[in-house]
């Protein structure tokens, strides 16, 4: 009998233990198509090797298929583990429906700022559903080899940033500056929030704007506009019928001196320019000499856990992964110009993208304050913003009656303090 039994449970391991040790594979969701040969060759090679016994699936849609194709598969419980998170109510809907996992007690999650998190996070910042992957900064490259040639340096304040703008429309080489107003979404990405941090102290008047303690007529939110106002005379003829791809081959032909960017350009301009001149950067000049600095640092992509996964302890482990200084730092190398969120201190191999994340030891982080709460109702306060900049750009509308415009459209829905749905998507 003691045989018998001895064999049979010696059977019931070996038909078992084959099947106990398989690994786990994690099958990830993106938008981020673009990614799929990092992922291969940097990403899941990295982590497998730390942690055996879990592999890695990337499995990215078409970018404007992901939201659609994402909420089919969750609806028919056929999402991947994985889910790349786009900030703000697209995810937070999500969590809100139960297909997005807490993970507010992950313990990578204390390598993160409140900041950062925010993306991913609920109205009242108790709850955070996705780990912080990366942001994009905002600022100004530069034609060095113009600067150079034309003996300007980086200008530090308003006056100088208009002063250096002077010089180069006299000089008559180069457009002052490369941006155009016939898609509107830079006037408003790569002018007013880029610039307007500066004047409404970041997160202080962001916050204040959700609160209803500030509104968008106040002085510290029409001085950007104010600033914006002037830039036309510097954009080069035809700017208004200029588009985003004109505006970027102006820049990279060498024939523009300054584009207000994002930072995403530093991987798209560097192929294009290719060593036909050197790039630099400045961050957005400080309205008076000594005034403390802010960027728009902007959360752009998380990553989450699907409330559905059976491979919940796997996922994570990689998620935590995700939240590691290892991966900032593989991340934020493989692509240039898309900043780790973590506070851990990432060296980059990129100088323009080192310069870029340089400046997060001198200013204060913040993101565009449209972005949270406020565009969830209709007028849509982020595309009211687009056709305001572009507007008080052009010279067809003043900066005041544009701010009143923006506030007026906000308060027609938004009332403080009240609960607000994200959409629906």
């Amino acid at each position: 009998m003691f045989h018998r039994l001895t064999a049979a449970m010696l059977a019931a391991t070996a038909l078992t233990t084959p099947a106990m040790a398989q690994d786990v594979t994690l099958t990830i969701e993106s938008w981020r198509n673009d990614d799929l040969p990092i992922w291969q060759e940097k990403i899941i090679p990295a982590f497998e090797a730390a942690h055996p016994g879990i592999k890695l699936n990337f499995a990215p849609s078409a970018p404007a298929e992901y939201n659609a194709v994402l909420n089919s598969k969750l609806e028919a419980g056929s999402a991947g583990d994985i889910i790349t998170c786009r900030p703000f109510d697209a995810s937070l809907q999500m969590f809100d429906k139960g297909q997005l996992a807490d993970l507010t007690d992950l313990p990578g999650m204390a390598n993160f700022s409140d900041v950062a998190k925010s993306g991913w996070s609920t109205d009242d910042g108790s709850k955070t559903f996705c780990v912080p992957m990366a942001s994009v900064i905002h600022g100004f490259i530069y034609n060095k080899s113009a600067f150079d040639e034309l003996g300007l340096t980086e200008p530090k304040t308003v006056d100088e940033f208009f002063a250096t703008l002077d010089k180069i429309e006299e000089e008559g080489s180069y457009v002052p500056m490369a941006m155009g107003t016939a898609d509107q979404w830079e006037a408003a990405t790569m002018g007013y929030q880029n610039i307007g941090p500066n004047y409404w102290k970041g997160e202080e008047g962001r916050k204040a704007l959700i609160a209803g303690t500030a509104k968008l007529t106040d002085p510290q939110f029409v001085a950007p506009l104010e600033q914006l106002a002037k830039w036309g005379p510097y954009l080069g003829d035809g700017y208004q019928a200029q588009t985003y791809p004109d505006s970027q081959n102006l820049f990279t032909l060498g024939r523009a001196a300054i584009f207000p960017a994002g930072s995403w350009e530093i991987g798209i301009f560097g192929p294009q320019i290719a060593g036909a001149f050197e790039m630099g950067a400045f961050p957005p000049p400080v309205p008076a000499s000594g005034d403390k600095c802010y960027i728009s640092d902007h959360t752009d992509i998380g990553i989450g856990l699907n409330a559905a996964s059976k491979n919940a302890d796997a996922a994570r482990t990689f998620l935590d992964w995700v939240a590691s200084p290892e991966f900032a730092t593989l991340y934020a190398n493989a692509l240039p110009g898309f900043f780790p969120l973590s506070n851990a201190e990432v060296k980059l191999d990129d100088p323009l993208a080192q310069e870029f994340i340089s400046w997060r030891g001198e200013c204060e982080s913040t993101i565009r304050s449209s972005y949270q709460i406020l565009s969830r109702g209709t007028p849509n306060l982020e595309n009211e913003m687009w056709n305001v900049s572009a507007s008080v750009i052009n010279g067809t509308v003043t900066p005041a009656d544009g701010a009143k415009k923006l506030q007026d459209g906000l308060e027609s829905w938004y009332k403080p303090g009240e609960a607000t749905a994200p959409v629906a998507n």
